[in-house]
């Protein structure tokens, strides 16, 4: 059964509490390669307003998100109202430098000072190191004077009230999670209802005391706009044979009426294992929509036929063309 999204819950153990729907605002910074749109300045600062008038109190960015137009955008919001709306938590991440490649500490430093400079904020209540698989050197993010040693020490400075680890590949984020004491993970595009490569993370972040926050439950937004007018899958280019999985998602939910985006963000909030399901959303009026699709009523026999359906286990971003921005 769906939880109340709006529920403020504790994020794991770290004493800091969220709504179990949070607003991923990557597309704020303008990132028609990954989305297939751009995002104007004005209805991206209208968006941030509009999220901070609302009932969640949660948001997530990041320091490469539009070359730190996400942030840039957030904190001209945060600045006009004098500070960051009591009760709301920011997630964003530290970034490799996006022209080498370099992921060492010094360069993990330089990212936040950044963040903090663009989100006109004095910390980050969840700080995460961020796509660690595509630095130019994985050792140089984890060595003693890497990335990850550093986010440590922001924890303790700090500077971070809670550290993360967002990467996309499974077989790149469980060593690490194994080995350095997280306080939670992001996951994009590997828990849908098309796709599961993230099961055995999930897991293994529940037996850890991880909190796992689920991103990208459309699966790159197919999921909520629809195949036939959006034929795009994990933010790149769909062959009618990548979209077959999401068409039969979308016949079980038109035979029962339902909208295939609630069908996709129900499966990310109906799982005990996930403390917050992270919706990218461009413009303001996808908050209420997206409010409608959490609480869209189900019937059993819609979720036993959705369930029934095969689905994927391998990594849905294998061939994806990643460019950067």
């Amino acid at each position: 059964m769906t939880q109340d999204p709006l529920a403020k819950l504790p994020l794991g153990s770290t004493g800091i509490s969220v709504s179990r729907l949070c607003f991923g605002l990557a597309p704020l910074g303008g990132m028609p390669d990954t989305y297939g749109h751009d995002v104007a300045v004005e209805q991206a600062r209208a968006t941030v307003r509009a999220i901070f008038d609302g009932p969640v109190n949660f948001i997530d960015t990041s320091r490469n998100y539009g070359f730190g137009r996400s942030e840039e955008r957030i904190g001209d919001v945060i600045r006009e109202r004098g500070g960051l709306p009591p009760g709301f938590v920011i997630s964003t991440k530290l970034d490799r430098d996006m022209e080498t490649g370099r992921f060492d500490g010094a360069r993990a430093r330089r990212s936040l000072e950044e963040s903090l400079k663009a989100l006109n904020v004095g910390k980050i209540q969840l700080l995460h190191v961020h796509d660690p698989e595509h630095a130019a050197s994985l050792s140089e993010v984890t060595g003693p004077k890497g990335a990850l040693a550093e986010l440590f020490r922001m924890k303790e400075e700090g500077l971070a009230e809670t550290v993360g680890l967002a990467a996309g590949r499974v077989d790149i984020m469980m060593p690490l999670l194994r080995d350095w004491d997280f306080d939670a993970l992001i996951t994009h595009n590997r828990f849908t209802l098309a796709n599961r490569n993230a099961e055995e993370m999930i897991a293994f972040a529940g037996e850890k005391g991880i909190a796992v926050l689920n991103a990208a439950p459309y699966a790159g937004g197919v999921l909520a706009k629809g195949s036939a007018s959006h034929a795009r899958y994990v933010y790149q280019e769909a062959s009618p044979q990548m979209l077959e999985p999401i068409a039969r998602i979308e016949q079980v939910c038109a035979r029962h009426g339902i909208p295939p985006g609630a069908a996709a963000l129900q499966f990310s909030l109906r799982d005990d294992r996930i403390a917050s399901t992270i919706c990218g959303i461009s413009r303001p009026e996808r908050i209420a929509q997206t409010l409608d699709w959490a609480n869209f009523p189900i019937p059993q026999a819609a979720w036993n036929e959705l369930m029934a359906l095969p689905f994927a286990s391998d990594d849905p971003e294998a061939s994806r063309v990643y460019k950067p921005g």
